[in-house]
């Protein structure tokens, strides 16, 4: 689950974090007191969006000229003409894809003195299994570029989980963005602080772009990205609250309500699949016969009939589909539960496009009776690849 950056400073400032006085508008009415709480003489006027680039976008509604999603403003008027002018607005960025995010919070907060801007990230280390540190002293908006020409300027730190961030690690991150003085003693302090937030709320990913050192050589977190692990969402109810649903996709937040396995794409082919295994084969097979897969979808071992029928609901919602692979081995889930489920959900919406059903496993026999007695326009498949095939071709011709 991600939040939005002035949710992301707040949690971090609860851990001990350096942040600049903000103020959050989720209606255009609090501009003026959220303007006027800040002493000023520079705001600063953020576009709030789940995504990153927000500096370089462009929002679809203003001229190509106009500034991007963050806006440094050097007097009050000036800081509520840029706020006015951004609400409510459609802000494309690299990260959001041509149709754009809509601005509907903005966060002001003071300007900074800046002298430096370093990079500086928390997350989980695949090769290595251990929370990883990652550092730059190339902070700013050109990470990804930096990342790409550079790499020898990205450090990364793995931490022993048994210890935590000890001095020794805070130490070779001081050195990594050769920090010095009053900012070295602050950054060591703050990069133990940041862990214990990492992992004491389990995010799965901290980001701080930049992280500044001002003109007085102190450290401050100007900009922050956090996500949460969402199978660790249950211990941390203050964290879902957090939650803003108008950020993520309708059909994504309608599969969390019936616990599903979700995650749209920018396919044609939607895929009902028991497995996150599974899955991910069949979404590769559908590549391989040269289409792309609609969506991530997994039901799981123990899906119910109605959580199956909320699943081809949601698949079919999608204007993209024009064809569905239902692939199912039936271990704990049954194979006559997935059929009954789909059947009913094609009753409910007039299924009109072309729907491949591959099923082994568990009440196999059955669950084909139960498709085959349905009158449904259904293409068996007998394997995988068979199955594959056969969207493919009834989706391409």
């Amino acid at each position: 689950m991600n939040i939005h950056e002035h949710q992301a400073k707040q949690i971090l400032q609860e851990f001990g974090a350096p942040i600049a006085k903000g103020a959050a508008i989720t209606a255009i009415e609090q501009a003026e007191s959220a303007v006027a709480a800040l002493p000023g003489p520079v705001w600063v006027v953020k576009s709030q969006i789940h995504a990153g680039g927000r500096g370089k976008g462009k929002f679809k509604e203003l001229p190509a000229d106009a500034k991007g999603g963050v806006r440094v403003s050097f007097s009050a008027d000036e800081a509520l003409e840029n706020i006015r002018e951004m609400f409510g607005k459609t802000l494309v960025t690299q990260q959001t894809g041509p149709s754009g995010k809509a601005v509907n919070r903005i966060y002001v907060e003071d300007g900074a003195d800046i002298d430096r801007e370093l990079y500086l990230s928390i997350l989980v280390d695949r090769e290595t299994g251990k929370t990883s540190f990652v550092a730059s002293t190339e902070g700013g908006m050109d990470i990804e570029t930096v990342a790409h020409d550079t790499p020898e300027l990205i450090h990364s730190i793995g931490i022993t989980a048994s210890a935590g961030c000890t001095d020794s690690d805070a130490a070779k991150l001081a050195d990594a963005l050769q920090l010095d003085g009053t900012a070295r003693t602050q950054g060591m302090a703050l990069f133990k602080n940041l862990y214990n937030a990492f992992v004491a709320k389990d995010m799965s990913l901290l980001e701080i772009n930049p992280l500044i050192i001002t003109k007085s050589n102190d450290v401050q977190v100007l900009d922050a990205k956090v996500s949460f692990d969402g199978n660790a969402l249950f211990r941390h109810p203050d964290i879902m609250e957090l939650r803003d649903e108008t950020e993520e996709d309708e059909k994504e937040v309608e599969a969390s309500k019936h616990d599903l396995a979700y995650i749209a794409l920018d396919g044609e082919i939607g895929c009902m699949v028991n497995g996150a295994g599974l899955a991910m084969a069949t979404m590769d097979i559908i590549k391989l016969y040269g289409a792309e897969p609609a969506n991530f979808l997994d039901v799981g071992g123990s899906a119910t009939t109605e959580r199956v029928t909320a699943a081809f609901k949601i698949i079919t919602a999608d204007p993209n589909v024009k064809g569905i692979l239902v692939n199912i081995f039936g271990g704990i889930m049954r194979c006559d539960v997935i059929a009954t489920g789909v059947v009913q959900a094609a009753s409910d919406i007039s299924l009109n496009v072309p729907l491949v059903v591959r099923l082994e496993g568990t009440k196999v026999e059955e669950g084909k009776a139960i498709i085959n007695e349905s009158g449904l326009n259904v293409i068996a498949a007998d394997d995988l690849d068979d199955a594959a095939q056969k969207i493919v071709k009834a989706v391409k011709g």
